[in-house]
């Protein structure tokens, strides 16, 4: 169903668009900042250790790659 539609039938059926798709404070609760949800969280870290590590692998390759083109080595 194309999003102008959506959007005709929501206002056909009293909605309004930004009442639907908006958090309502009854039904949603707030996340509990003193229980972290930890799988995100190691997510959150492991995919950064990740790509700090292809970081320093990538720059380890340029300069290997940049000292050979140079004579350096």
């Amino acid at each position: 169903m194309p999003f102008g539609r959506l959007f005709i039938v929501l206002n056909m059926n009293g909605f309004s668009l930004f009442s639907v798709f908006s958090r309502n404070s009854f039904i949603a609760s707030k996340p509990d900042p003193s229980k972290p949800n930890m799988l995100r969280v190691g997510l959150a870290f492991g995919s950064t250790a990740v790509l700090w590590a292809l970081l320093f692998k990538q720059h380890s390759t340029d300069v290997h790659e940049y000292k050979t083109r140079n004579g350096l080595e």
